[in-house]
Order: C-alpha cells, then structure tokens, then sequence
C-alpha cells in the first residue's frame, strides 16, 4: 500500500525491471517494495558467473568429520534484504556452511531466492522455514544426524515486521532437542515489541519437556540493557557466549567499524546474534564448548558475506 492507493502487482509483472527505475518512480517507498518482491531482481540460481573466485574459503580443506561426541550449529544473519553482489554473498556463505558442515544451521533474512540456492547448494540438509514470502527465518537440519519429529511456527501477533518464532523438534545422536531461530524487532526505537517478543521466546523454552535439551540461535536485535528490562534470563537459560567466558574474539556480531557493508561511518559494535540454552534436566547430555564468528574476510567483491558476523557453537555430545 502506497499513500491511500492499493496497488496489487504480480510477480511476472515486475521480474525484470530494473531496480534504478523503481527506486525513481516509488521514491521512499522503493524499499517497502523490495520488501514484498525481492525475487524480482535477482535469480540466485544461475551459474552465469564462476564460483571458484567468489570466495577465499576452500571448503575441500579442513571439512569437519562427524563425530557422534560433539554437536555443531551455525546461526547467522545473511542479509539477504541487501541485493548488492547478493550471488557472490550467497556463494560465500554456502562456503562456510560447506567447510564447517554444522549439523544445524539457523539463518535470518532468508528470501525466496536464496532460499532456492540453498536448495541446490545444500541437499544434504533438510530446510525449515518460518515463511514463503518476503524474508524469513530458516532452520537447516543435516539429514545424516538430525531427524525431524515436528515443526511450529508461533506468530508474534504485534510485530511490524513479518517476524515469527520457528521452532522444531528433533533428535540428534540420541538426544531430545528443541531448536528455535527468530529474527527479533529491528531498530532501538522498537525495544518494546523486541523484549516482549524475547519474552515470548524464553517463554517457549521453558515449555518445552524437562527432558529435552533447547536450544535459541538467531538475531536478537537485543541491546544488553533491554535483557536486563526483561528480568534477565530465567535461571535454568544460559547465554552461551556468557556462559563460555565472555571471550572479546565472539562478542560483537555487527561491527561496522570492521564490516563496511553498510558504509555507516560511525562505528557500532553490539551483539545482536545470540545463543540461548536449556540444559536437559539430566545435567551433561549436551553441553556448550566453544564459540567463533563467521565471515570475517571480504570476497573478491570486496564485500563481506553479511553485514552480520555469523556465530559457529560446538557442544559436546556426552554419551
């Protein structure tokens, strides 16, 4: 909807046009289009370009083995909203997702089309999504470890920005586990949709059976200020990077001082991508290990992979 006019337009009515001409005819509006039809732009699965120079990650090297005692995730905004060199980022990220092989993989800011390249890049995972159109979360379970039981997705009923609660039921190596992603309220002036919807996360985690491990992975948009106006978290929730020491090497996941992607001059660190755990009531099934960020070299666009750093967890699987 622009101003008090309704305007309905079909996809095979705008895939094609350029995106110069309707940021000239929309004006402010442009981004509130991009929004609603971001696969109009952009065709991810095309092959047109080499993928050997996309990125300095060698996925044939250093490919992490499964091993039944240990439990890796991935979370990671991967900006698919901003469609500047958006197949070289999209290859990028597919790099790391190869070279780790995490057996869960948490990503926000999933479009349409990057949600068909994943597809094809990844088939070894089966892929969970919190919607179809616009953006999106997903959750990606590898197929050799993680067996699928049943999925959810909770709306938040007063968010402005299509956001949800995508959770799913799994077992891994033996273990119950519940997995939740979401992508919380963006921007400090919408703090108070933000902490109620963190509240209905924890919320969530605490319902989940006793004897299940949970497990919260996504872009919190959380200042640390705002968890404190929330009461903090419940006393059986941890926050891993806390609970793993605080280490200043995983602490800011969006640093514009480093990551130039946005071109903002000013120089922001927060930690917006979080990790939230619920331990089993049978303490040292699973227990959290390590922490790392993610994307932290520039492809050969001179872009990073996304304006957010992504997060690698190991945990140990106790048998």
């Amino acid at each position: 909807m622009l101003g008090n006019n309704v305007i309905e337009i079909k996809e095979n009515e705008v895939r094609g046009i350029h995106r110069s001409d309707i940021q000239k005819v929309l004006g402010c509006h442009a981004r509130s289009f991009f929004l609603l039809f971001p696969f109009a732009f952009v065709d991810l699965t095309s092959e047109e370009t080499t993928d050997s120079t996309s990125s300095k990650i060698n996925p044939s090297e250093n490919t992490q083995q499964e091993d039944g005692s240990m439990f890796s995730l991935i979370t990671w905004n991967i900006d698919g909203l901003d469609l500047n060199s958006l197949q070289e980022r999209a290859r990028g990220v597919c790099s790391y997702l190869t070279l780790y092989n995490p057996d869960v993989i948490f990503l926000q800011e999933v479009i349409p089309p990057y949600y068909s390249y994943l597809k094809k890049r990844t088939r070894n995972y089966e892929i969970i999504t919190g919607h179809e159109e616009g953006y999106f979360t997903a959750i990606m379970l590898k197929k050799s470890r993680v067996k699928l039981k049943s999925q959810e997705i909770i709306p938040f009923p007063s968010t402005k920005m299509m956001r949800n609660l995508l959770c799913v039921h799994v077992s891994l190596s033996g273990n119950d586990l519940y997995l939740m992603t979401s992508h919380l309220e963006s921007t400090r002036g919408h703090a108070k949709e933000r902490i109620s919807q963190l509240k209905m996360v924890l919320k969530k985690m605490q319902e989940a059976p006793e004897s299940a491990t949970v497990i919260f992975a996504g872009d919190t948009n959380l200042r640390d200020q705002e968890v404190t106006k929330c009461g903090r978290l419940p006393d059986n929730i941890l926050d891993v990077w806390e609970f793993l020491g605080k280490s200043k090497h995983c602490q800011y996941t969006w640093d514009t001082q480093v990551n130039s992607n946005l071109g903002i001059s000013a120089a922001c660190k927060l930690r917006f991508d979080r990790i939230f755990f619920r331990a089993a009531a049978e303490e040292g099934h699973i227990v959290p290990r390590s922490l790392d960020l993610l994307g932290l070299k520039k492809l050969d666009c001179g872009r990073f992979p996304s304006d957010h750093w992504g997060l690698l967890c190991n945990l140990d699987v106790i048998l």
